[in-house]
């Protein structure tokens, strides 16, 4: 099953994609605001969420991802990460961070937490995390973040931010 938002009013709609070849276009009718728009299988022609331009030599970089599982309906989300500071907050229309989570879970807020990538002396990656500051807290094995607290996770670190647990898959991960 796959999920697509509708342009109008942001609602999700459901449907099978294995009946559909790629190429083909559909046509679906939101069932919330009966915005009508059309789609292509497989080919995506959308700009990422902030509309800036994506470096293609930064895309082929490999600073690891995060993997969102949503304890409530378990629809798991994978975000590639970049060198610097990675905001994590819930996907808003205009919210300027850089791994939006789509989720229905109102314990996350619009800016939750920080996951920082950089390079130590011998240039293996770091990853540190700090909350945001977030109304819910950050919690990593399951402890709470101060509001100043940095902790250092590794590979297949589990963190958690309101309902919803996250699992960083760094560079290094090895499937």
């Amino acid at each position: 099953m796959k999920r697509i938002r509708c342009p109008r009013c942001d609602q999700f709609i459901t449907f099978d994609e294995q009946k559909y070849q790629d190429g083909e276009k559909l046509i679906f009718v939101c069932p919330h605001c009966g915005k009508q728009f059309g789609i292509r299988l497989g080919i995506s022609n959308t700009p990422d969420r902030q509309g800036k331009a994506v470096d293609k030599k930064a895309q082929k970089e490999n600073f690891g991802s995060i993997v969102v599982i949503e304890n409530v309906f378990q629809y798991k989300q994978v975000i590639h990460l970049q060198k610097g500071d990675n905001v994590i907050g819930r996907y808003m229309k205009g919210n300027p961070i850089n791994c939006p989570i789509e989720t229905s879970d109102p314990s996350i807020d619009m800016t939750h937490c920080i996951l920082n990538v950089s390079s130590n002396k011998n240039g293996k990656l770091k990853y540190t995390l700090r909350d945001g500051p977030s109304n819910t807290g950050t919690f990593v094995d399951n402890e709470i973040l101060d509001d100043r607290e940095r902790r250092v996770l590794n590979d297949e670190s589990l963190f958690t931010i309101g309902a919803t647990s996250i699992i960083l898959l760094t560079a290094d991960h090895k499937e």
